[in-house]
């Protein structure tokens, strides 16, 4: 894998933040990122439906 940078804004970090510390539906900011970026490349690029 390769590092990126990115900015956010402040309300998304705080959504991130929810899924990973207060609902644990992710382990870290970095996986969510990952899979929300997957998804987005299943649907747009590839034309798959994401199987979740």
């Amino acid at each position: 894998m390769k590092l990126i940078t990115l900015y956010l804004p402040e309300p998304y970090i705080r959504a991130l933040d929810q899924l990973v510390n207060e609902k644990r539906i992710y382990p870290n900011r970095a996986e969510a990122i990952r899979i929300a970026v997957r998804d987005l490349l299943n649907v747009e690029a590839w034309g798959r439906e994401s199987n979740g």
